[in-house]
C-alpha cells in the first residue's frame, strides 16, 4: 500500500542518540524546518542544554527523555512521553550507537554485550515502541541508522560490524511483517559511510594507539537530510556517501578481493600514529558529560557533499540503478588492482 508523510514542519519527530553526531545534527534541522520534537540520550544536562537552544533558537516545541536505548522501559517512557505531549508520533529515528575499537580476542565480553544492548537491542526496542505507538495512530515513518559495515565487516570494529548487520536484518524482516499486513509505516534503513562525528572519540579502544576513521569521511549533515528525506517520502535504502555504496557493492559481488582490500588498509588505516592515552575516556557504559552537543570532531578533508546520495534521494529508479552500477564498475576497477 501506498504510505503518505507528513511533511516536517507538520511531524513529531523522536529522534534518540539526540546529543551528538548524527542525532545532534538531525535535531538542529528538523527543528529549522519547522518539527515539534522528542529528544531522548542518557545526558540529561546536555538534553536540557539542547532543547534550551532549539526553543530560543526556531521556538521549537520540543520536550527531553533521559533514557538508556538499551532499557525497554527506558524506550518506553519515550513513547509515553511523546504521545502524552502531542499526542502521536510521525517519524522515529533510531539513532544511537557506540563502537568499540580492537581485535574480537581482545575485548571484554561485557563491552561486547554493552555495545550489542546498545546498537541491536536499542534498534529493537525503539522499532517496536515506535511500530506499536504509530500504527494505531494513522502511521509514519521509522528510520533506523545502520551503516555500510551493515553489508560487510572490517577488522579491529567487528562486534559494531556484527551488530549492524543485526540491525539490517531485523529491519528487513519487520519491514516485511509490516507491508503483509498493510500497516501504514515507512521503514528505512540508512547506511552511512564514515561520519565525521565523536564516533571514534566515545568509542571504547583496546588498540596501543588512538582509534580513527579511514577515509573518505563525509559530514554529518548529509546524514540528517538523508533522514529527513526519509521521513517525508518513503525509502527503503539509503546509502550516505559513494563510498558506501562502493564498500557494500563491492563486497557482495567481489567478496575475496575485498577481503585482500581490507586486510591490506583496515589494519592502519584505523589507527592514528599518535599512543593511546592511558587516561583516555569512552562512552560505552555511560555517557561522557564534557563531550556532548558536538557534531563533529573535526577530521581534516570532511567531504561536504555527497553527489550520490543527493542523485539517489531525489532521482528516478531509473537513475540510481545508473549510479549502482557505476559503484559496481569502480568496485572492479579497484579489484583489478588489488589482483596485480
Amino acid at each position: 500500500m501506498s504510505v503518505k508523510l507528513r511533511k516536517i514542519n507538520e511531524q513529531v519527530m523522536v529522534i534518540t542518540g539526540a546529543t551528538s553526531g548524527i542525532g545532534l545534527s538531525t535535531a538542529r534541522m528538523a527543528a529549522r524546518e519547522g518539527a515539534a520534537l522528542v529528544l531522548a540520550a542518557r545526558a540529561d544536562d546536555a538534553l536540557e542544554e539542547l532543547a534550551s537552544e532549539l526553543k530560543r533558537a526556531h521556538g521549537t516545541e520540543v520536550i527531553t527523555v533521559t533514557a538508556d536505548v538499551g532499557k525497554i522501559d527506558d524506550v518506553e517512557r519515550i513513547g509515553d512521553a511523546a504521545i502524552a505531549r502531542f499526542g502521536r508520533i510521525d517519524t522515529w529515528v533510531n539513532n544511537a550507537g557506540i563502537s568499540i575499537y580492537g581485535r574480537l580476542e581482545d575485548v571484554a565480553p561485557e563491552d561486547h554485550h554493552r555495545l550489542f544492548q546498545t546498537n541491536f537491542w536499542g534498534v529493537v526496542n525503539g522499532s517496536l515502541e515506535a511500530v506499536k505507538r504509530m500504527k494505531r495512530r494513522g502511521g509514519g515513518a521509522l528510520i533506523n541508522v545502520g551503516s555500510e559495515l551493515s553489508d560487510h565487516g572490517i577488522p579491529l570494529q567487528g562486534m559494531y560490524a556484527a551488530s549492524k548487520h543485526a540491525v539490517k536484518g531485523f529491519t528487513d524482516s519487520l519491514r516485511l511483517e509490516l507491508e503483509k499486513e498493510e500497516a501504514p509505516m515507512s521503514v528505512t534503513l540508512v547506511k552511512p559511510s564514515g561520519i565525521d562525528t565523536m564516533f571514534a572519540v566515545h568509542a571504547k579502544n583496546y588498540m596501543d594507539k588512538e582509534p580513527k576513521l579511514p577515509s573518505p569521511v563525509y559530514a554529518p549533515e548529509l546524514v540528517a537530510d538523508a533522514i529527513l528525506y526519509a521521513a517525508q517520502y518513503p525509502k527503503r535504502d539509503v546509502f550516505v556517501g559513494g563510498a558506501a555504496k562502493l564498500n557494500s557493492s563491492g563486497s557482495r559481488l567481489l567478496p575475496r578481493a575485498f577481503d585482500k582490500f581490507a586486510k591490506a588498509t583496515m589494519f592502519t588505516n584505523q589507527k592514528q600514529e599518535r599512543s593511546t592515552d592511558p587516561s583516555r575516556r569512552d562512552a560505552l557504559h555511560k555517557p561522557d558529560h564534557t563531550r556532548e552537543l558536538r557534531e563533529r570532531q573535526g577530521i581534516y578533508n570532511t567531504q561536504e557533499r555527497s553527489p550520490y546520495t543527493a542523485a539517489s534521494l531525489r532521482s528516478s529508479a531509473t537513475t540510481t540503478a545508473l549510479l549502482g552500477g557505476g559503484a559496481l564498475l569502480a568496485a572492479f576497477a579497484l579489484s583489478r588492482r588489488l589482483a596485480r
